[in-house]
């Protein structure tokens, strides 16, 4: 038997794309590869899709090295072989994209504006962002200088280029020309307008760390 190639990631080159056909490249317990996916795992922070796979609803995407396995709600007959439709829920693929850029502007305002503090976590959900820092002081007290720089980013509805630094370590970066070059992997929007106007909130989460909540002020069109 020859080597099972890792999935083609259709979500990087087309990440508005909620329907594609795969096939089935092994199946081992509850576990499913694919060929080629647009059902994008969680990583980096940024949760997982959810949607279907041949009318089967994906509980569980989980990325390892380069591959991604899913888990299909079961019982399933799923084969090797077979061919199979999968589909995005493409209200909260849209939302983790949007709030996912949203949380790497703040990121990068952060870091230029304020002397690079050390990021001790972040999570992209449906509803909302964090990012956790090692702060002295209330982060809010950066908020109007935040929401100012990232405003003009976001109304300049600036184009975002979305690339491989190593197309076999499958490792990413995204681009803003004039503002940052950035070491990413997930899912983005074509360009900054789509985010949308955003508030931030602050939440201490313990002595010297701080979190800035990300959130949208209102649903835009998908595409």
């Amino acid at each position: 038997m020859g080597v099972i190639m890792p999935a083609q990631k259709i979500f990087w080159e087309d990440p508005y794309r909620t329907e594609l056909i795969a096939r089935v490249t092994s199946v081992t317990g509850d576990t499913v590869t694919l060929d080629r996916t647009i059902f994008y795992a969680a990583s980096g922070g940024q949760e997982s899709d959810s949607g279907s796979m041949g009318g089967i609803k994906v509980l569980r995407a989980q990325k390892t090295d380069t591959e991604i396995y899913y888990t299909p709600e079961g019982p399933h007959d799923l084969k090797l072989g077979d061919a199979v439709l999968i589909k995005v829920d493409w209200t909260r693929r849209y939302r983790l994209m949007r709030l996912h850029f949203a949380a790497e502007i703040v990121l990068e305002l952060v870091y230029q504006l304020f002397g690079r503090p050390f990021k001790i976590g972040a999570n992209i959900s449906e509803d909302k962002a964090r990012i956790d820092f090692l702060w002295q002081g209330k982060i809010s007290d950066a908020f109007p200088m935040l929401l100012e720089h990232a405003g003009k980013i976001i109304t300049a509805d600036l184009p975002i280029r979305s690339e491989f630094s190593d197309r076999e370590k499958e490792q990413r970066y995204w681009e803003i020309e004039g503002f940052s070059k950035v070491s990413c992997g997930g899912t983005h929007p074509k360009r900054t307008g789509e985010v949308g106007q955003i508030t931030l909130r602050r939440n201490n989460i313990g002595k010297g760390k701080e979190r800035i909540e990300i959130t949208l002020v209102q649903d835009t069109p998908g595409r």
